[in-house]
């Protein structure tokens, strides 16, 4: 199989546009709106000054002529504001000198503030970016990293958070600026660049992951980027999709952990629901997370050590062993040890809309299986 340095979509990455880190964020205003309330800000500041020095003009004196018209408050207001003043209109009355101590100079300084806003909004917003990006990567540990932003990559990470993941610990990494801003604003953080190079991988922080999800467009890119993967990470737990199911061996020696071939799949899902389609059907909501009967993977407890699989209140398919997969129906899966990890089908837990105030309304409480915040499926008769 050709693996070339990079995916075909990286090619459409800009050179100074790569391997940027992106952390959520409000969204900024237009710049022509920003300069649009700086203009304003600055004009009615002019033309409150203009206002103070035209009702008390009679304490004003001009140089030229002695008087003191709208054109003279408008002048005096504009050099003073931009503390250039000439001197040759001055304020000579008590009330006059005293308003601009408390009024005028003030507005000055206002002034001023709005004229460099700009400057200074650039200076701390990069200096806040710059130490808002530090802060999360001290505090980044055994997070996620999806590579690769596209139908497979959203739908890995809508099962990751239905499965109690936070935004928080989930990475995007995308060679396309606007599908990392697309991540961006749905609550992750994203990293602009081509996966295969390590030192974007290394901005995503993947050294400290405890998973990555590799869901790239291509299946050359994919075996790429689990080399690099697992050459900076050797604990990792790394799952990869391919498209073409020849590919797999090749992934799995390259470093992933598990290999879904996803065109293979879905022609499985495909048949089984032309067979039977409601056993396709109960196959897709098994797969969806968050909603109907969930496949969840969980310790055994205490209660269940020593029964049979038969004997436990959940649906337990499958029981993993060390590195052995034992079926349901397997007499070595019976009885339970403390040190399994079974499969089952649980419920998922039905969800209620916030009231006005933006809470979870109350409800009563459930069983739940240890580590899931699922309610188990009872037998019937159990």
């Amino acid at each position: 199989m050709k693996l070339p340095s990079h995916d075909a979509a990286a090619h459409e990455v800009p050179a100074t546009g790569s391997h940027r880190v992106i952390l959520p964020r409000r969204a900024p205003l237009a710049p022509l709106r920003q300069v649009g309330r700086r203009l304003l800000m600055a004009l009615f500041v002019l033309l409150a000054t203009v206002l103070i020095v035209w009702i008390d003009r009679s304490e004003y004196h001009d140089n030229a002529d002695g008087t003191v018209d709208l054109l003279d408050c408008f002048y005096y207001a504009t050099v003073t504001l931009s503390t250039t003043g000439y001197g040759d209109i001055v304020p000579y009355g008590d009330s006059a000198r005293l308003l601009n101590i408390l009024l005028i100079t003030p507005l000055r300084v206002l002034f001023l503030i709005i004229l460099v806003g700009t400057t200074l909004e650039v200076l701390t917003e990069r200096t806040r970016e710059q130490w808002q990006l530090k802060r999360w990567r001290n505090a980044l540990r055994d997070h996620t990293v999806i590579v690769g932003f596209g139908t497979k990559g959203r739908s890995a990470v809508q099962t990751l958070c239905a499965t109690g993941l936070t935004r928080d610990r989930i990475v995007v990494i995308d060679p396309l600026p606007k599908v990392v801003e697309s991540a961006v604003a749905e609550g992750f953080a994203g990293v602009v660049g081509d996966a295969t190079r390590s030192d974007v991988l290394v901005r995503a922080e993947i050294q400290r992951a405890r998973q990555v999800v590799i869901a790239t467009q291509r299946d050359d890119t994919a075996v790429l980027v689990s080399l690099t993967a697992r050459q900076l990470n050797k604990k990792a737990n790394i799952v990869a999709a391919v498209r073409e199911e020849e590919n797999a061996p090749l992934l799995r020696q390259s470093g992933a952990d598990a290999v879904i071939t996803s065109a293979s799949a879905a022609g499985r899902l495909l048949g089984l629901s032309v067979h039977s389609p409601t056993a396709g059907t109960v196959m897709e909501d098994l797969i969806q997370q968050g909603s109907g009967l969930d496949l969840i993977e969980r310790p055994v407890v205490k209660a269940e050590v020593g029964k049979s699989v038969r004997e436990t209140d959940d649906l337990i398919v499958t029981v993993l062993r060390g590195h052995r997969l034992l079926g349901y129906d397997d007499p070595e899966a019976s009885p339970l040890q403390i040190t399994d990890r079974v499969i089952t089908i649980v419920r998922a837990p039905a969800t209620e809309e916030p009231d006005s105030a933006g809470k979870q309304p109350g409800r009563p409480a459930k069983p739940t299986l240890p580590g899931t915040g699922v309610s188990p499926m009872r037998r019937s008769g159990g």
